[in-house]
């Protein structure tokens, strides 16, 4: 897979928004389901994709909170669902399948960052449960209507996967816990996800992706403390940020619509991509570098990690 991550020539760049990104690109008729659609990066790429056209399933933990957020906006439905727990995703994907109706885009885009430890499912590390196992049972339910959508999967990844791999021997931080390591295997494991579900789903006409949306300041970073961000140096005494590197939501929203929609990405799938583009592979010991990391595409770890996330959520469209 790291042979394929090389850039296809992308007009767009990390100042691009989700709107420009697309521009001149008609969605009428095709149905999105987007997780955390409501807030953060999400809203804008929400509200980018309704512009060209399309119309946006976003399940939400809280749909009051979304509804309130989304009003205005036509074209989106919101439905109660919470990626903690596996019995509420069941009963979301089954009210969905009911419906009849195929999903042609999906895009994972909540997620939670840094957070004290706790466990969600059975035992799961809760970044590890909520932001991967969470998703993969949602797509492996809804697979389906994705696969008679035949059209793209988006998981929301992170530069946070470059702190490391799947800590195999003690995924769920038995011993140790570090909830900066927790979020970076969380993020390798939706990279990894996007990995291997391209690899099954491509013969059915799915292709899937991973993104790295870029540093923004949204709620995602709610876990985190004054002093945490001072101590990052993101932020200065007075709480503004103090980083060159920061994005605006809209902007933020950009490489996951991209990565969603650009023809550029025809034919290829199981890639890592940021700043609206794919991403090269750096060297896995240059922690400041961007671009992907060897164990964030490997086919044999995607693969051993399917099979620990079909195990533990009892679910596995391809089984």
């Amino acid at each position: 897979m790291a042979d394929k991550q090389r850039p296809v020539g992308s007009p767009f760049t990390a100042s691009s928004t989700a709107t420009e990104v697309l521009a001149g690109i008609d969605l009428t008729g095709k149905l999105v389901l987007m997780t955390g659609g409501y807030s953060g990066i999400g809203l804008p790429a929400t509200q980018a994709l309704v512009a060209a056209g399309a119309r946006v399933v976003v399940p939400a933990r809280r749909p009051e909170v979304a509804a309130e957020a989304l009003a205005g906006v036509e074209g989106v439905e919101v439905a109660a669902m919470d990626l903690a727990d596996q019995g509420s995703i069941a009963a979301f994907a089954d009210g969905f399948l009911d419906s009849g109706r195929d999903l042609h885009l999906v895009i994972t885009s909540a997620g939670i960052m840094a957070t004290p430890f706790s466990t969600v499912g059975h035992g799961w590390e809760s970044q590890f449960g909520v932001n991967h196992l969470g998703h993969f049972a949602l797509v492996n339910r809804l697979w389906p209507a994705i696969a008679r959508g035949g059209g793209r999967v988006v998981a929301l990844s992170s530069a946070g996967h470059r702190r490391g791999g799947i800590r195999w021997d003690d995924v769920d931080f038995a011993t140790g816990y570090d909830r900066w390591v927790a979020y970076g295997q969380a993020k390798t494991a939706n990279a990894l996800f996007a990995v291997h579900l391209d690899a099954l789903g491509r013969e059915q006409g799915v292709r899937a992706f991973s993104v790295h949306p870029g540093g923004i300041n949204t709620p995602l970073q709610r876990h985190l403390s004054h002093e945490d961000m001072m101590a990052a140096g993101w932020v200065d005494e007075s709480g503004e940020w103090i980083v060159d590197w920061l994005k605006t939501p809209e902007q933020g929203a950009a490489t996951q619509v991209w990565a969603a929609t650009s023809p550029l990405l025809d034919g290829l799938g199981g890639l890592y991509c940021e700043d609206c583009e794919v991403a090269e592979v750096a060297p896995d010991d240059d922690p400041d570098r961007g671009g992907v990391r060897s164990w964030a595409t490997d086919p044999e770890q995607a693969a051993r990690l399917w099979a620990l996330s079909a195990d533990r959520t009892g679910v596995d469209a391809f089984a």
